[in-house]
């Protein structure tokens, strides 16, 4: 009753939504893209110049998700600032640890201890993103941090398990377009690929949703 005599609260509330799930479509494309990307490049054999081309990408797409936080729940202002900077090169190091370790560990185990590493670097990651764009934030709650880090590394574990236990794929039947045939191929590490994605989109409306309640 209360929200039906103040239509303004229910305008309010419904903005905040909005803004909240765009953000959140925005980070998570953000971050699937350059995740990808940088996965893509990296994993299994590399050499030095995709390592390097795979770390300017994953760098990009963290200065660019931090960019939608900071647009999102303050002024945007400079990102270059030292402690906005800084979020985003503890995004980019968190997932060059995360495949580091998974490889040093290797197998099943190597994907679940560097899931759970991944999961409290992402979890103290959201924190300091949080606190450089809204130093006067008196959110000091530290549950949902943890548990948008953990969904987040949950779509990472299963990016990871596609691209080294599963080797299948489905290709459709010749496609003519003109003078050229075109076939789609969906491979297993697409679909890992389309699984973070909704994980980093589930992740990140939760974040918002937090940080843009009064």
């Amino acid at each position: 009753m209360s929200v039906i005599r103040q239509p303004e609260v229910l305008g309010r509330t419904t903005r905040r939504r909005v803004v909240g799930v765009t953000a959140a479509l925005s980070a998570a494309a953000i971050e699937t893209l350059a995740v990808g990307l940088w996965f893509g490049l990296v994993v299994g054999s590399r050499t030095s110049a995709t390592a390097l081309a795979g770390l300017g990408i994953l760098f990009c797409g963290a200065l660019l998700r931090t960019g939608v936080v900071g647009a999102t729940i303050s002024d945007l202002g400079d990102l270059l600032e030292p402690h906005r900077l800084g979020a985003a090169v503890v995004l980019t190091g968190g997932w060059v640890v995360w495949l580091l370790t998974a490889e040093q560990v290797g197998g099943g185990a190597g994907v679940a201890v560097a899931t759970g590493l991944l999961a409290a670097i992402l979890a103290g990651q959201f924190v300091l993103e949080r606190y450089a764009f809204r130093p006067a934030s008196n959110d000091g709650s530290i549950v949902a941090p943890i548990l948008s880090g953990v969904v987040m590394a949950a779509g990472a574990s299963a990016l990871l398990a596609t691209a080294w236990f599963t080797d299948w794929a489905l290709s459709s039947a010749p496609i003519a377009l003109g003078f050229t045939t075109v076939v789609v191929r969906i491979e297993a590490l697409h679909v890992g690929a389309i699984i973070f994605a909704v994980f980093a989109f589930l992740a990140h409306q939760r974040r918002f949703q937090r940080l843009l309640d009064p």
